[in-house]
């Protein structure tokens, strides 16, 4: 009976640690996006210390002026006006693409899905596309970019789940086939678009191939709310994403009805995918790799793999982004870097997971 009772000690002392070790990582993943948020601010042409970085962010969020008075007003421009927008738009689109990766993932079973490979970030791109073509050419009031990025995402999602349909239920290998093949006649819209604007083609290249140059205050204003509300629903339901990862029949068994928390979770997740693309173009395989490294070093409860693939992805794609724009005399694309390292990763994975599979 003693040995039981050592046992269950052991049990609940390790699940203390872990526990314990979790909330240090997101501790250290907060702190870390906070300082690289306030060091990227200092990143650029213009000289500014990180102490002054930091007086004009606090003092402009807080309207503590007396922190601002004594800095050079370009600074400050450069710094709340130019800077720091980019820098929060890095942060937002990198939380909101780790945590819709993490999601797809979860509720599909399959390492290889995101929102990229299962084609809601090209639905949502062919939407934004279509209205930057109307801006250009037939519309005298601009047309907002992010509702038609959201049902683009949706009718992309709606038509990808019913090819992939088997049976009458979903196949996680089947949507992500359906998602390259609808991405794939997505793309060949994209490109017959931009053939038709002519001179006014690189309106459109350079926002698909994924930037977050030029993001302006209204980009996160619009775009923040939405991805925290959505992260706040899968956070208060994210028990639910550990049932469905058992699969349909112990899902069901349980009392949880998949086919219906299948469809809510996937609309949530493209909605997350639309905001972030309506505000950054196609950045992708960050939904792909955040995911997979949280859950292979660190936990695979989904409590903690949505909350720091949030945190993480949010890191990563602000440093890839400072990168991107600093690397060269020419700004690159952070989309194009983001996919040079996330395309061997899936590579990695997909032969990781054929070779598990023939085993």
């Amino acid at each position: 009976m003693e040995k039981y009772e050592n046992f269950d000690d052991n049990i609940y002392s390790h699940i203390e640690r872990e526990k314990k070790f979790n909330y240090l990582l997101i501790l250290i993943f907060s702190v870390s996006l906070l300082l690289i948020i306030g060091i990227s601010s200092t990143l650029g042409l213009m000289d500014i210390s990180i102490s002054e970085a930091y007086k004009i962010i606090i003092g402009k969020l807080l309207g503590i002026k007396s922190l601002v008075s004594g800095i050079n007003e370009t600074k400050v421009l450069v710094v709340w006006d130019v800077r720091l927008p980019r820098i929060l738009a890095g942060a937002i689109v990198g939380s909101g693409l780790a945590v819709s990766g993490a999601v797809f993932q979860s509720i599909l079973g399959n390492q290889l899905a995101d929102p990229y490979t299962i084609g809601v970030s090209t639905g949502a791109a062919f939407g934004a596309t279509i209205a930057i073509f109307l801006n250009l050419f037939f519309v005298s009031h601009l047309l907002p970019i992010m509702p038609f990025a959201f049902v683009f995402a949706l009718l992309t999602l709606y038509i990808v789940t019913n090819i992939s349909k088997s049976g009458g239920s979903i196949s996680s290998s089947d949507v992500i086939l359906s998602g390259i093949i609808i991405s794939s006649i997505l793309s060949a819209g994209i490109s017959f678009l931009k053939t038709l604007a002519g001179e006014q083609v690189g309106a459109i290249v350079f926002w698909i191939m994924g930037s977050l140059s030029a993001r302006s205050w209204t980009h996160i204003i619009i775009s923040l709310p939405m991805v925290i509300v959505l992260i706040t629903i899968i956070m208060l339901n994210v028990d639910e994403l550990d049932i469905m990862a058992l699969g349909k029949t112990e899902a069901n068994n349980l009392g949880l009805d998949y086919e219906k928390k299948l469809k809510k979770y996937m609309i949530i997740s493209s909605l997350l995918t639309a905001t972030c693309v309506s505000i950054s173009g196609v950045i992708g395989f960050v939904g792909l790799v955040v995911p997979h490294l949280v859950r292979m070093s660190i936990s695979s409860r989904n409590r903690n793999v949505v909350l720091m693939s949030a945190l993480l992805g949010g890191n990563i794609l602000v440093i890839a982004d400072n990168i991107a724009r600093l690397s060269s005399s020419i700004e690159i694309p952070v989309g194009v870097f983001t996919t040079l390292l996330g395309g061997p990763f899936f590579m990695y994975i997909y032969i990781k997971r054929k070779r598990g599979i023939t085993k």
